[in-house]
């Protein structure tokens, strides 16, 4: 907090937490690991059985790993506890980039399985639908157990969330190429495989949508979605001393992180303090806010000319 008047108190909290996303990076590679093992299985598969849909599953899967991939890169840099003089946060933005990544890799899945989709109605290929259903069923199983790994972590985490997006349309068009094999094996209608296949696209999209507007929002500094932010500055106006608040800014710098900056105007200089304390607290207990720069006024000195912060 700096006065008007030229003097120094800091009303900043930098107590440091665990990313949400660095809380499941375990869980992370565990699935990293699985669906490595079954790309390589689905890939061999599609091949032997010329499957074009099991083929689009192994897609699917590769993107899960990349975009997992990245997820994971980016918690470990921005949870790195060294910072540059001139990384004032550090590289905590790093995972919200990661988030976005993964939206538009999802988009890209999603895109391809609707080509992949129109190219097979034009020229359906026979499989072998009895080894295709044998793979398509171990790759949703094993997509199963990762979805229920990551399904904690995305509530907490963009990062995570995203890598359960993926696990989940990945799972989804598992379960499209079962029904695929044995609707082909029963009834020979090839055109079955690439309606489910679009089907499947199109559900990719929406929960893709949300995932990189909620990044967008971050990058753009918007208030997080939960905050109400006039009622903060009531609840900062009602701490005994402050006369009015003003220049009040809430942001999301990365998942489980908000910050806040306001300027208090007090009554008197002596109450100073005293506001800080309270002020702090307010943003800390209302709203789940540890990281706070405020900056404390005197009516006094209001006049002057503000110090930039």
């Amino acid at each position: 907090m700096t006065s008007h008047d030229g003097s120094h108190d800091h009303g900043h909290s930098h107590g440091v937490s665990v990313r949400a996303g660095a809380r499941h990076t375990g869980r992370l590679w565990a699935v990293v690991a699985i669906l490595a093992v079954f790309l390589v299985v689905e890939v061999v598969g599609a091949l032997a059985t010329n499957s074009l849909s099991l083929f689009s599953d192994a897609g699917h899967m590769l993107t899960d790993l990349v975009g997992i991939g990245m997820a994971l890169a980016a918690i470990h840099v921005a949870n790195r506890r060294v910072q540059q003089s001139h990384r004032t946060f550090g590289l905590y933005r790093l995972e919200i980039l990661a988030a976005l990544a993964n939206a538009v890799l999802l988009f890209a899945v999603g895109l391809y399985v609707l080509w992949e989709a129109i190219d097979r109605l034009r020229h359906p290929e026979a499989v072998h639908s009895g080894e295709m259903l044998v793979i398509a069923i171990a790759g949703a199983i094993a997509n199963l157990v990762c979805f229920l790994l990551l399904r904690k972590g995305a509530n907490e985490s963009l990062n995570v969330r995203g890598a359960y997006l993926e696990v989940l349309a990945d799972l989804l068009t598992s379960v499209g190429v079962i029904v695929a094999a044995i609707v082909i094996a029963v009834t020979q209608w090839e055109w079955v495989d690439p309606v489910i296949g679009a089907g499947i696209g199109l559900f990719i999209f929406p929960r893709t949508w949300k995932l990189g507007a909620q990044a967008l929002r971050v990058l753009v500094e918007a208030a997080p979605p939960h905050l109400d932010v006039e009622a903060v500055r009531t609840d900062l106006s009602a701490v005994d001393g402050v006369l009015s608040v003003h220049d009040l800014h809430v942001w999301t710098l990365t998942s489980e992180m908000d910050m806040a900056t306001a300027h208090l105007v007090v009554a008197d200089e002596s109450e100073v303090h005293g506001v800080l304390d309270q002020a702090r607290e307010v943003l800390r207990v209302n709203y789940h806010i540890d990281h706070s720069t405020l900056q404390v006024e005197p009516a006094s000195h209001t006049g002057c000319d503000d110090i930039d912060w």
